[in-house]
């Protein structure tokens, strides 16, 4: 099993992986498709199913899935472009992708959100449909979309979900009892056995530069949440905070009287900021999906600006055990809220962090893994139930809440040797089982919960 730090960390836009940018790379993978086919088309359609239905408008899946047909994608996403491009379409009811022509697609009519038949794959299905001069047709995909961005089809999907067909790597753990045996055997800790994996694949260069630019983009993602004000777009006049927040510990630095609690405020206002600039459909980083996009970033940036002794050389170990760890997790369970609550969400980036942070703290390999399992035990049974369906309410202070969390767990294992109760396989197992049982009112639809205990407008 090897899935690519570049996989678990992705740039793209808010305000949800599998709802915004999975849905752009889905329609333009269909794009693709449509290009290599031997027919003639004249039109497309589209088809949201269960979650994707549901949380579809406040999650941006119509706008994703519009912009994708229309050759946008998540990665090289031009704001003012697709400003543009959505203008257009909406006026001349024609989408334009490259190599494809004109290609008739009204909004309104060609984009159904299916709320009465949910998809068998994943909660996160959509179909996507060419036709051709006489409105049949002709080409027809479902895709799903599965967190964190991912996108399978329904043929990728049945036979077998994250397989991995690429060439061998030195290190191919699929649980953390086999990490933990590697590590053991080889002298390695995590990063270095996750890095040689990446090397194997990617080449030095590749990974060091990639690693760069994630945290570059994690950063500026960090400062511009820092430093903006306002008002969340949506309808639910959420205010944005970390700004204000982040003036405030500024303006108390050097205080004589500060408590020491006050070092929470720093972590939750890293996080915040990130998932406000999230809210507002700005560029971050799935960490694993945008929903948790903040608490990496956030325990990473508390790190660097607060640990006595950190070091930026550290930064790519940091994201290369965060990874290892997020692929266990993803292979054995879920990162969807869509299929397993927030726990496969906030918990999954939590035991991310919790992992990073021990490993740069000097944490061994086992006391890696045991910081990894506190996090993610402490988030077990957590739900998604955003209310009117946006990533505003609860989801910007949990991220904040999960990089306390994150920290908490990684000092508590640095207190012991690695030796614990439950192992953080036993964990992640839990967390697949009780997402299997969580109802589907508490996974990303917004029909339980917070979502209808408190009002909309």
């Amino acid at each position: 099993m090897f899935l690519s730090v570049f996989e678990m960390f992705k740039v793209g836009i808010g305000p949800s992986s599998s709802h915004t940018m999975g849905p752009m790379v889905a329609a333009g993978r269909f794009l693709d498709m449509m290009r290599a086919s031997p027919f003639h088309f004249s039109g497309v359609r589209a088809s949201l199913h269960g979650s994707l239905a549901f949380t579809g408008v406040g999650h941006a899946t119509d706008r994703a899935t519009i912009l994708g047909l229309a050759g946008f994608l998540p990665d090289t996403y031009d704001v003012e472009a697709a400003e543009r491009a959505l203008e257009g379409i909406h006026a001349s009811k024609t989408v334009s992708p490259e190599g494809l022509g004109d290609l008739a697609f009204d909004p309104k009519t060609d984009l159904i959100f299916d709320y009465d038949h949910p998809l068998p794959g994943h909660a996160n299905g959509m179909i996507l449909m060419a036709t051709d001069a006489q409105g049949d047709v002709t080409l027809r995909q479902v895709f799903y979309s599965i967190g964190g961005g991912f996108v399978m089809t329904e043929e990728e999907l049945a036979a077998g979900k994250d397989t991995d067909e690429g060439a061998p790597v030195p290190y191919p753990f699929k649980s953390a009892a086999e990490m933990l045996e590697m590590a053991r055997s080889s002298g390695k800790s995590v990063a270095a056995m996750k890095r040689a994996n990446e090397i194997a694949r990617g080449g030095s260069e590749n990974l060091a530069k990639g690693t760069a630019r994630l945290w570059e983009v994690m950063n500026d993602c960090i400062d511009r949440g820092l430093s903006t004000d306002g008002v969340l777009p949506g309808g639910l006049k959420v205010k944005r905070r970390a700004k204000g927040i982040h003036d405030a510990l500024q303006a108390e630095r050097g205080m004589n009287l500060t408590a020491p609690h006050t070092i929470n405020d720093w972590m939750s206002v890293y996080a915040m900021a990130v998932n406000e600039e999230n809210a507002a459909g700005g560029q971050v980083v799935t960490a694993p999906t945008n929903g948790a996009a903040g608490v990496v970033p956030a325990v990473l940036r508390y790190y660097l600006d607060h640990v006595p002794g950190a070091s930026r050389a550290h930064v790519e170990d940091f994201l290369l055990t965060a990874a290892a760890i997020g692929g266990l997790v993803k292979y054995n369970a879920s990162i969807s809220g869509a299929e397993a609550g927030c726990q496969a969400e906030v918990g999954s980036a939590a035991a991310m962090a919790a992992a990073g942070l021990c490993a740069v703290l000097g944490g061994t390999p086992e006391q890696v893994e045991n910081a990894a399992e506190i996090a993610l035990e402490h988030h077990l049974g957590m739900t998604c139930d955003p209310v009117a369906g946006l990533v505003q309410v609860p989801c910007i202070e949990r991220n904040g809440l999960g990089a306390i969390k994150a920290v908490s767990a990684a000092s508590l294992s640095m207190r012991g040797d690695g030796t614990h109760l439950v192992p953080l396989d036993a964990c992640i197992e839990t967390m697949r089982q009780t997402g299997v049982d969580m109802s589907e009112k508490y996974k990303e639809t917004s029909l339980g919960g917070l979502a209808v205990n408190v009002p909309n407008c």
